[in-house]
């Protein structure tokens, strides 16, 4: 093996381990808190206030918005990647996103296959 080679496969695993960490922090992330979402529709936007509590994989809480009043959250925390819907109403709401860092998630939100719109959500801070 060629110096230029060895040192090749050292930056080929250093940039696999950096990768590796950076995923690990992620997945790391306890979602517990309020949030404060930013729902873009074609009819416009929406800032539901969300309450999740994470334990394990597992996600509950509630979402409140003047639209659709209160409705408890069930869903999974899996890595980097956030499932859950809105149970109770007419049309189940799923959103599915990932986590950006331990104050932001983005994603989807499918309206029980009639439309959609996305995401966005930041922790409270105060």
């Amino acid at each position: 093996m060629t110096r230029f080679q060895r040192y090749g496969t050292v930056a080929i695993v250093a940039t696999a381990l950096s990768a590796f960490t950076a995923v690990a922090q992620r997945a790391a992330v306890d979602l517990t808190g309020k949030w404060t979402f930013s729902v873009v529709t074609d009819n416009g936007t929406g800032t539901p206030a969300v309450t999740l509590k994470q334990e394990g994989e597992m996600l509950t809480g509630t979402y409140e918005s003047a639209r659709m009043g209160s409705r408890p959250i069930a869903g999974t925390v899996k890595k980097d990647s956030i499932d859950f819907v809105l149970k109770g109403g007419e049309v189940e709401l799923r959103f599915l996103g990932v986590i950006v860092d331990k104050d932001n998630v983005k994603g989807i939100v499918d309206f029980g296959g009639n439309g959609g719109a996305t995401f966005t959500g930041k922790r409270d801070v105060k």
